[in-house]
């Protein structure tokens, strides 16, 4: 009967994990003409965030900030997805690595 209790206490912590796991806010950015849109995410503080990154370009384009500390390939015409945070209130820059001239953004923490 014990190891029962157990095992259901762990079936239920690992549902609700899933079930917090799908409660993530989430972002969409798109990568277009090697820019990104929108070029400013605004999103909550303290808090983890998934960001969806869709590469329309025929070329890839590497998802990168120095500032959280991010880095993720994102193949032409396919998509990625990103976890940042939880982040203090700030600015945190974010860029594409192969197109650093015009593929630029900010996350903007509130």
């Amino acid at each position: 009967m014990k190891y029962f209790l157990m095992l259901a206490g762990v079936i239920l912590l690992a549902a609700a994990g899933n079930a917090v796991a799908g409660e993530l806010p989430e972002y969409t950015l798109v990568i277009k003409n090697h820019r990104y849109q929108p070029s400013e995410i605004r999103m909550p503080a303290n808090t983890k965030v998934r960001i969806v990154v869709n590469n329309q370009d025929p070329t890839p384009e590497e998802f990168e900030s120095t500032d959280f500390s991010r880095e993720k390939l994102v193949l032409p015409n396919g998509s990625a997805t990103v976890y940042v945070g939880p982040l203090r209130a700030g600015t945190y820059a974010f860029f594409g690595d192969f197109h650093q001239d015009t593929a630029q953004g900010r996350l903007i923490v509130e």
